[in-house]
């Protein structure tokens, strides 16, 4: 079992940077692909970034170029530092963690998920 809880969301204003950090505990997560995912109100999950147990990182498009994805396993712990905000990325981020098989945009190819952290970005 892996719980994830997500932390650093709040209110911004447009331009501005946030991190979001998940924090992982239960079983080994250094090889774990973790993903970043985000949901505005009325519309469906969305893929945010993806991280693999070596390190290579992939974004989707919405967010690319702004956001980076990090991990530290010492602190069983990812990142996601969001630089220049904008309204459309209003929503609750999610992290998620994919125990077995390879690096995936699909939420449901995820194991785990966090209860989520909500963040507002105002104009």
């Amino acid at each position: 079992q892996v719980q994830l809880v997500e932390s650093g969301g709040g209110l911004v204003q447009a331009g501005g940077s946030l991190r979001l950090s998940c924090a992982a505990s239960g079983r080994t997560f250094s090889g774990y692909v973790v993903g970043w995912f985000r949901q505005a109100p009325g519309k469906e999950r969305e893929f945010v970034a993806r991280i693999g147990w070596t390190g290579i990182t992939y974004y989707g498009d919405s967010v690319k170029g702004r956001f980076t994805i990090s991990r530290d396993n010492a602190k069983s712990t990812v990142y996601l530092q969001m630089n220049s905000l904008k309204p459309e990325d209003t929503a609750v981020y999610y992290c998620a963690a994919r125990v077995t098989g390879i690096a995936t945009t699909i939420p449901l190819k995820y194991d785990y998920w966090g209860q989520g952290t909500e963040v507002t970005v105002s104009s």
